[in-house]
């Protein structure tokens, strides 16, 4: 996860992350109503760019992260482009059939993939997610059981990869071979990997639900809750707020005035 670890401080880093998501979760409504291929051009590239300004990332490797943009692009329109329906027909050979009407939505909906790749990224890059739980208990009072299991699965993951390479490893010392092909193969992979990573995870995940409940984690009692990080709302979620907005309403100010295309739906009406 060093990857989308920013390494400069933004305004994003310091908004509430609980009001920030709520935020997102708004811009991503928009752009799921979104029709107009105007406005998704728009979008991608107004939340492009605030990933290269606000993300907190350097230029080159904000690049490397959008690099599989394209990609994405690529894989969400073609389906479209080449299987959706239309009436005006361009090409057509066999089960494949490019018409104008799924052309465009075809570019529409990758439009708006590389929007909703932009706006995920913008918001996991600029939130650790152990402030985002504290934000969730304290502004939306999320019980601590829930937030505090989110948090301690999160750390155990890299111990589930390390343990993984090391089962991997002692196979390779003690020339363990998968012979079987196909669903022999498969049921032998799961037995050597699946089912003695499966049972040190319950194992271990049985040490932290009796840890955690011997210190009173589990936040019944009505009791109030003393927190390391004090999530609060304050100026800063205010400047974010209008400069999410702004970005959203420039977008859609661009595609009323200087439209790319001009086409304002790209649902098919048969």
């Amino acid at each position: 996860m060093e990857l989308l670890t920013p390494s400069r401080a933004t305004i994003l880093q310091r908004a509430n992350p609980a009001f920030k998501l709520v935020l997102f979760i708004v811009l991503f409504l928009v752009t799921v109503q979104t029709r107009s291929i105007d406005f998704a051009i728009n979008q991608a590239a107004v939340y492009t760019l605030l990933l290269f300004i606000l993300g907190g990332f350097p230029v080159r490797k904000t690049l490397l992260i959008v690099l599989p943009f394209m990609l994405l692009f690529i894989s969400s329109s073609s389906t479209m482009i080449l299987f959706g329906k239309g009436d005006t027909l361009w090409w057509q050979w066999g089960l494949v059939r490019i018409t104008e009407e799924s052309f465009y939505r075809g570019i529409h909906l990758g439009f708006r993939s590389i929007a909703f790749a932009a706006e995920g990224l913008l918001f996991v890059s600029t939130t650790p997610s152990v402030k985002l739980f504290y934000a969730l208990m304290q502004s939306f009072r999320l019980a601590p059981r829930y937030a505090y299991s989110f948090m301690a699965s999160i750390r155990l993951l890299p111990m589930v990869w390390e343990e993984f390479l090391i089962r991997r490893q002692a196979l390779q010392v003690r020339g363990a071979r998968i012979r079987g092909k196909g669903l022999k193969g498969l049921a032998e992979h799961i037995r050597m990997y699946a089912v003695p990573l499966l049972s040190q995870s319950i194992r271990r995940a049985h040490r932290v639900a009796v840890a955690m409940e011997a210190k009173q984690f589990e936040g019944q009692g009505g009791r109030e809750r003393t927190y390391f990080y004090p999530s609060r709302i304050c100026w800063i979620d205010g400047i974010v707020l209008m400069l999410l907005v702004l970005a959203s309403f420039a977008a859609y100010a661009a595609a009323l005035h200087f439209p790319w295309l001009g086409i304002t739906d790209v649902r098919y009406h048969a």
